[in-house]
């Protein structure tokens, strides 16, 4: 196992989940990595570490470059336990390592492994020199946890963002530039919409405190590192944190019983197109919430239909819209459909969920409610309707 060289004794020494497919409730079908960073200087630093069942891994690429027994000092930039669960393995390397890290990762990282190491509390803008470099902290509460914090190398212009920038690729490259810039993108995308979403007010103090930054690398804790396109992903983390809808994209997400509902999802996605919006239908069966999040993210408006069963909704719908709802999208339009046979409460559940202050909060257009088999007059008086509303918006 090699380190990689990023710059001038500064090296990723994580490890490659290759076999990750799922991570906080979402699929990963590309795998993950768990980013740690080796400083070479007059205190050796370690910035951050990985899963504990990848600590191997990330100990021979220490030691391609230095004695793990040399490392003086840990900086643990969050808590999480893709992040720190290989601690307790590091430490009975080197017990007398100075971990850098604030209150709350220190009292977090006591409760997870009820351990009292050498624990040196930092605040927001602290400074410490490690020889030829400094490291700034700036803490960054619910970037996704309360613990989170990133580091700055000013001498170095870089960045160790943690899950910040992040995205779940297993790869052999380690920096965006050898890779396709798209699906890179794409990957930052659905990190945030799965993960950082529900933050966005967060994110866009850490963009402002970052801006007064002059970075030239910006180092996260999973996936590739940012090189040569830190623009487009800094605008891209502008545009989410800022809720930057496209008006002319629809989600139209369903499940179905005996196909009506479906229907009527089809004659929803018509009429949006009828008036120039694109629309991408999303059936719960075949594809996985976590990617209908990630259309979400810049998808203006969120319509979700289920058929009525037992008096409630299906159970695909229930849990999509658990997610959708904790992820907390802000300023959407939605619109509640479905089909029904004899009691049809799936269609007011589900336009409450949407446009309820307790639910999602949206907007809401007027819901799409059938009984049995909708008929070709019924479909054009859905089509005609919504197209009527979307005219009136």
């Amino acid at each position: 196992m090699k380190a990689y060289k990023l710059k001038d004794n500064i090296y990723w020494v994580g490890a490659i989940d290759w076999n990750l497919r799922n991570f906080h409730g979402y699929i990963t079908p590309r795998g993950s990595t768990y980013n740690a960073y080796l400083l070479i200087d007059e205190k050796v630093t370690l910035i951050d570490n990985v899963k504990y069942y990848l600590f191997d891994e990330m100990l021979a690429r220490i030691s391609d470059i230095i004695d793990p027994h040399k490392i003086d000092i840990i900086v643990q930039n969050h808590i999480e336990m893709d992040h720190s669960s290989g601690l307790p393995q590091l430490m009975k390397i080197i017990p007398e390592a100075k971990i850098y890290t604030n209150a709350s990762a220190i009292k977090g990282l006591k409760l997870h492994y009820h351990q009292d190491w050498n624990f040196q509390e930092i605040k927001s803008g602290d400074s410490i020199n490690i020889g030829k470099n400094d490291l700034t902290f700036l803490t960054t509460p619910m970037v996704h946890w309360p613990d989170n914090q990133v580091t700055y190398c000013p001498q170095e212009k870089l960045l160790f963002s943690n899950d910040a920038f992040g995205q779940h690729i297993a790869s052999n490259e380690r920096v965006e530039s050898d890779f396709p810039l798209d699906i890179v993108l794409e990957e930052a995308k659905k990190y945030y919409a799965n993960i950082v979403l529900p933050y966005s007010k967060q994110v866009q103090k850490v963009m402002e405190a970052v801006s007064s930054l002059e970075i030239n690398m910006i180092a996260p804790s999973h996936g590739l590192i940012w090189t040569e396109h830190l623009p487009e992903i800094l605008n891209a983390y502008n545009l989410w944190s800022n809720n930057i809808t496209d008006n002319q994209k629809a989600l139209v997400i369903y499940d179905t019983m005996w196909k009506s509902t479906e229907i009527i999802a089809y004659a929803i996605a018509q009429a949006f197109e009828n008036k120039g919006i694109k629309a991408k239908l999303q059936n719960l069966q075949l594809t996985h919430i976590s990617d209908i999040m990630t259309e979400v993210m810049d998808a203006k408006y969120i319509c979700v239909g289920s058929p009525t069963i037992n008096s409630s909704i299906l159970p695909t719908v229930a849990a999509f819209m658990s997610y959708l709802q904790c992820l907390a999208p802000k300023d959407r339009i939605g619109l509640a459909f479905g089909s029904y046979g004899w009691s049809g409460q799936s269609v007011p559940m589900l336009h409450k969920m949407l446009g309820d202050d307790s639910g999602c909060g949206f907007k809401m257009l007027e819901p799409v409610k059938v009984q049995f088999i909708p008929d070709e007059e019924i479909l054009n008086q859905i089509r005609e309707n919504l197209e009527r509303q979307l005219d009136n918006m």
